[in-house]
């Protein structure tokens, strides 16, 4: 294949495509595609999903826009008034209903996704979703995904009977979380497949997943059944680190064309939003575990650490608060091993310099930095100079690399890049501008490629040049094609 007239940089060349790798690039000739002078940029990739549940929550009730407890709580009163007939809208459901006695099925649970409570004015209750939704199970996960709010039904229906407070955080939260995930399988394999393909549309060729359960499997069984369209590397949690090792897979092996065994996840502390970020300083007017939640012990993480390298596995590890974050960057350094660090949300300064120093990657969400704001700016009053840090962690010499944590943030790679390179959104001032780094540098962290000879045909095709649009426009760059190995997973030219 001849891709001609393509806008590298600042040449216009031609690429030369045998067997899914650039094999010459320069002023060719010949018959092709013309890209009429379209600028083309390496294939990019998300560094942090959690695929089924992104899937899944592009078809969950949206709370994104609840300002409010009492706001959230009558959008689920809305949408509850939807499910009272058989064919209601199973994109609200969660998991499915199932027969009791005498023939009797259970109702479909109510999921709703996206909220942010940690500046709500009121709190949310039991009382106020079994006001909304009375008869049926209501189940809101909250937009950091470390939090999810239900009604008594639901607190029945997932073994929580009896609580008062319908809020639960962390692993009891991710319990109910992995419940909801185990909808019905032509549901769950649908809406990944629609999933891929929208992120192929974005320019996407490529993730690394992160979902909760051995995945593996699962995406071998996808692939083999035509979803073509993105590169997968598939990690695993500590509960599947025997099982890892009992397969004899190691971190980076290629299981098929698109299938690699991605890295060994440990979740060290829990979030900002849900105030369990563990910090060197307490969260004001937060009495109960004040420096938030550790998680895994030091000791604890540094033998994980230890097995997983003594067999082949690095780590990908979740810190979001400073004090998290020099636990892992500790545990690292005592193992001797590499690996990546997860959000890196709120960093010590003297932390900064020790990425680089330790081979750690930095593996980041830019626009957390856009939702959490507000919230940083609220609950670690006086240290937002040093969350989100990106520009200074690449002038520390840090490698970076860029994801959305989906469905925390949109899979779509122009909204980490434009939120990296302007540190705003929807029309707010820029916020720690000196943070920002340039488009060159946030494509940098967005790929794995380049566009050379003997590199995979991973492409990216853009309408517009992206060192000279606006932020807004930076943010819905429009992709007018992607390619994968020599082969377009999204065209419109």
């Amino acid at each position: 294949m001849l891709i001609s007239n393509a806008r590298v940089g600042d040449a216009l060349l031609d690429l030369r495509i045998r067997d899914g790798v650039i094999t010459e690039l320069g002023v060719l000739g010949g018959e092709g595609l013309d890209l009429e002078g379209r600028y083309v940029i390496p294939g990019l990739w998300d560094e942090h999903v959690h695929f089924t549940q992104w899937s899944l929550a592009r078809r969950r009730l949206d709370l994104q826009s609840a300002t409010s407890a009492a706001e959230a709580a009558q959008l689920v009163a809305v949408a509850a008034s939807q499910i009272t007939t058989p064919d209601a809208p199973r994109r609200l459901f969660g998991g499915h209903g199932h027969f009791g006695g005498h023939g009797h099925v259970e109702p479909p649970v109510l999921v709703g996704a996206g909220f942010r409570d940690a500046l709500w004015p009121d709190i949310p209750t039991v009382n106020l979703l079994d006001a909304a939704a009375p008869d049926i199970p209501v189940v809101l996960v909250s937009g950091d995904v470390h939090s999810c709010w239900l009604n008594s039904a639901a607190l029945k229906r997932f073994g929580f009977a009896g609580r008062t407070d319908g809020l639960l955080r962390e692993d009891e939260s991710f319990a109910v979380v992995r419940q909801l995930d185990s909808v019905a399988p032509e549901q769950i394999e649908g809406a990944i497949a629609d999933a891929a393909a929208a992120a192929a549309a974005r320019g996407i060729v490529g993730i690394t997943e992160l979902e909760f359960g051995w995945n593996i499997d699962a995406w071998q069984s996808r692939i083999a059944a035509g979803v073509d369209t993105l590169r997968v590397d598939v990690g695993f949690y500590a509960d599947d680190l025997q099982r890892a090792i009992d397969a004899d897979y190691r971190s980076g092996q290629r299981l098929n064309d698109l299938l690699t065994v991605g890295p060994l996840k440990m979740i060290t502390d829990g979030s900002l939003n849900t105030r369990t970020a563990y910090c060197v300083d307490p969260y004001p007017d937060v009495h109960d575990q004040p420096h938030g939640m550790l998680t895994v012990q030091p000791d604890e993480l540094v033998g994980y650490l230890t097995r997983a390298t003594r067999h082949g596995l690095r780590a990908a590890v979740h810190a979001i608060g400073d004090d998290a974050n020099r636990v892992a960057l500790d545990a690292f350094e005592t193992v001797g091993c590499r690996g990546r660090i997860e959000h890196a949300q709120l960093l010590r300064r003297e932390d900064l310099s020790r990425f680089a120093e330790l081979g750690i990657v930095a593996s980041v969400q830019p626009e957390h930095a856009m939702d959490d704001r507000d919230v940083a700016d609220r609950y670690w009053h006086g240290r937002t100079d040093r969350a989100f840090a990106l520009r200074s962690l690449i002038d520390a010499g840090a490698e970076v690399r860029f994801g959305s944590d989906a469905p925390v943030a949109a899979l779509d790679p122009w909204v980490s890049i434009a939120a990296a390179v302007s540190r705003t959104k929807d029309g707010r001032e820029p916020w720690h501008p000196e943070q920002s780094i340039t488009v060159d540098e946030a494509i940098a962290a967005s790929v794995r490629s380049s566009i050379g000879v003997g590199q995979p045909a991973d492409l990216v095709v853009l309408e517009h040049d992206p060192r000279t649009v606006s932020a807004e426009e930076l943010r819905t760059m429009p992709v007018a094609a992607t390619m994968l190995g020599g082969r377009f997973t999204h065209q419109t030219i």
